[in-house]
């Protein structure tokens, strides 16, 4: 099976920059959101993706305006999915809204698309029932930035198809990835597992009135010479996701200083909207972060 058509579901921030880097590849496009206004805020992240290619990747305008007329967007579940070969969905992590979500796919995708999940933390087994179609569904998870960070992880369950995996494995080379296979289901997979421990720690460090965010996010760069530190990374997360994550992984051990940080992520910035780059304030204010400062590190 050769991929051609390629469906998003979700233009949030990553789901926008899986849509753009697969269509900088060739592929034709389809972007999926269940409002106008996000779609039509997802043009405007293209554009601004555009810019990124050409400084970071040195991409031409032609090749920046060859990717955008790849580019379709729509509200219209089967629409967004009539002729895709492969669908890749991006939406909140939270289990049973994926769930519902693939409950509502399975019926109105054709039945050569193929499935994957961009989820952070949760198995595929969990949600392949739902699909309708164990056998052609799977993990396929990016990095942030990844046009630079082009890391692609697929996992597949014990009922994947091995062809299917391979066919995955197969598109994540073609648009530009270094296509990482697990062997096994591994929640986090394998830099989720390194990097979801690293942003907890951070988080009890500040919650316990350790130390306040600048002076972690300074002690890891300073001592480690990483770009940036962990409340960075949680702006460029974004801190939607930041707190599903949070509340996930205290749901499941019943952990009350990660419930008690979940409920601060949610009232001190979710509810003031302040959710990271994407709105312009996080943990640092954007678009000049005080961590990009020279003097920062001094």
């Amino acid at each position: 099976m050769e991929i051609k058509n390629v469906t998003v579901f979700g233009s949030g921030v990553l789901g926008g920059q899986i849509a753009f880097q697969t269509a900088y590849h060739g592929f034709n496009v389809v972007v999926y959101d269940i409002k106008e206004e996000f779609l039509q805020k997802a043009k405007e992240k293209f554009a601004e993706l555009g810019r990124r290619y050409q400084k970071d990747l040195g991409a031409k305008p032609e090749e920046l305006e060859a990717a955008m007329s790849r580019l379709a967007y729509t509200t219209d579940l089967a629409e967004s999915v009539r002729d895709a070969d492969l669908a890749i969905e991006a939406i909140p992590e939270n289990i049973q809204i994926k769930k519902d979500f693939y409950t509502q796919l399975g019926k109105v995708a054709p039945e050569k698309t193929i499935f994957c999940t961009n989820s952070s933390t949760l198995l595929p087994s969990q949600i392949a029932a739902e699909t309708g179609r164990p056998e052609r569904f799977l993990a396929l998870h990016f990095a942030n930035e990844i046009w630079k960070n082009n890391t692609a992880e697929i996992m597949g369950h014990p009922g994947t198809d091995p062809g299917n995996f391979q066919i995955v494995v197969d598109f994540a080379k073609a648009i530009g990835m270094m296509a990482i296979p697990i062997h096994k289901e591994q929640p986090g997979y394998v830099l989720n597992s390194l990097l979801v421990p690293f942003l907890r720690a951070a988080l009890e460090l500040y919650f316990k009135g350790v130390a306040d965010p600048q002076t972690i996010d300074r002690t890891w760069m300073k001592a480690t010479g990483a770009p940036t530190g962990p409340f960075a990374i949680y702006d460029v997360v974004g801190l939607t996701t930041a707190y599903n994550i949070t509340k996930m992984n205290a749901d499941a051990t019943g952990d009350q200083a990660m419930q008690q940080a979940a409920q601060a992520i949610k009232e001190n910035f979710i509810d003031k909207g302040k959710l990271g780059v994407a709105t312009g304030e996080g943990f640092y204010k954007y678009p000049n972060p005080a961590y990009q400062n020279p003097d920062f590190l001094k």
